[in-house]
């Protein structure tokens, strides 16, 4: 039986390298995969998914009004055999249900890879479906950015442009440049949110 796998962390983990990875991996076999990565992140990268370590493939794009049971059982030609999506704690609580829907009906494995919790220490909607639906939740790990700490990051601190770190504001904010990973301790000591 196919499973819906939830790969999270915080950023610089290696998230979107793990999928295309992955994604090369079926390829290799001659597998037909759907790559799919969210609107937000499609307008700065082109539609493509793209790694840090420079490895990048075209996706398909979507947003919250993307309906994935009317792609994969209508438009979609092609017999698949994963579906990987990139950035998933933007998808909406009603599009991981139906992700959940593609892997239970058409026995299709799918991996979602995203961030659990914002710059707040508060969950995304996409992050808290997964985390309640998912089969396997699959943390990858990486290293706190403060000085001389390897503590196992935990947390996302974003900061303005003058090197501030920001407290308020919405909860979607693109550009890597604008955050850093911390630890709990030193993220709680620099944020004083908890």
């Amino acid at each position: 039986m196919a499973k819906v796998h939830y790969f999270y962390s915080t950023m610089n983990a290696g998230k979107s390298t793990s999928l295309l990875q992955s994604s090369h991996n079926y390829e290799e076999r001659d597998l037909n995969v759907l790559l799919f990565t969210p609107e937000v992140d499609a307008k700065i990268h082109d539609s493509f998914i793209h790694s840090r370590i420079g490895l990048k493939k075209p996706a398909y794009v979507f947003n919250e009004k993307f309906d994935f049971i009317d792609y994969v059982y209508k438009e979609n030609k092609k017999r698949v055999s994963c579906i990987l999506v990139d950035e998933a704690q933007f998808l909406t609580s009603e599009q991981v249900k139906q992700l959940c829907r593609i892997c239970d009906e058409k026995n299709i494995p799918i991996m979602c890879y995203g961030i659990r919790t914002d710059f707040r220490g508060e969950l995304f909607p996409g992050s808290l479906a997964l985390l309640s639906l998912a089969d396997n939740i699959i943390e990858l790990k990486t290293i706190c950015e403060y000085p001389s700490c390897s503590r196992k990051a935990t947390m996302i601190a974003r900061y303005d442009e003058d090197g501030e770190i920001v407290l308020e504001g919405n909860q979607i904010d693109i550009g890597a440049d604008k955050y850093k990973v911390y630890c709990r301790k030193h993220y709680r000591e620099l944020t004083k949110i908890i």
